[in-house]
């Protein structure tokens, strides 16, 4: 048996769930492989509890304020681009006031720039794709806060 393939053999072992190995080859060579098993045990005591009430009432108010926002999602699988040129600002950033009808981004497809326009007026809270991402009809491109009418 050569090296490489013993060597194959222990890593294999160590990646198993087995804790020993024991082979016998028609040859006569017999190899014989065990695990040392390691007992982590940790104690959790009622000291070290504490209340999360905080933490679920912030992930409640946090779910109501995304309930609040508008998303303008991709119409069509392609390519993501934030402005019409990488050498030209960003159609868009956070904290952005917009209009109805207003380009808010470019999506590529079959080499075809799509202009993508806001469906409402609002405010830019925040941009869930990155420029030259990817993207797949329906995901989510901006979060916007919608003015109201």
């Amino acid at each position: 048996m050569e090296y490489e393939e013993i060597k194959k053999l222990m890593d294999d072992m160590g990646n198993s769930k087995l804790s020993s190995l024991d082979i016998e080859f028609p040859d006569g060579i017999k190899i014989s492989m065990a695990k040392t098993v390691q007992n982590d045990i940790s104690v959790v005591t009622a000291e070290r509890i504490t209340p999360t009430v905080v933490e679920i009432d912030s992930t409640k108010d946090k779910k109501q304020k995304e309930e609040s926002l508008e998303t303008i999602t991709s119409p069509m699988v392609g390519t993501f681009y934030a402005s019409d040129a990488p050498d030209k600002p960003a159609y868009v950033k956070v904290g952005d006031k917009i209009h109805k009808g207003q380009v808010v981004c470019i999506v590529e497809a079959m080499k075809l720039m799509n202009e993508i326009e806001s469906e409402f007026d609002g405010e830019v809270v925040e941009i869930c794709a990155k420029n030259e991402e990817m993207v797949e009809y329906g995901k989510p491109l901006f979060k916007i806060k919608k003015e109201c009418d």
